[in-house]
């Protein structure tokens, strides 16, 4: 049994220790192929999904 003061070992990679490495290498490797077009469009779901939300609160706003 593990405390916080004594964590005992992780649980992440006590089964497969590559595991976690092979996970970054395969999502560095989609950055890579996406590059600063995946950034951008992140950042248009980003800005139209704070635009929805916008328009939610001005709604609920303008109805009460």
């Amino acid at each position: 049994m593990s405390d916080f003061s004594n964590p005992g070992p992780p649980a992440a990679n006590s089964t497969d220790p590559g595991g976690h490495k092979a996970n970054h290498d395969v999502n560095a490797g989609k950055y890579h192929q996406e590059g600063p077009p995946g950034f951008w469009r992140q950042v248009t779901d980003l800005l139209i999904a704070v635009g929805i939300i916008a328009g939610i609160i001005f709604i609920i706003m303008w109805i009460f």
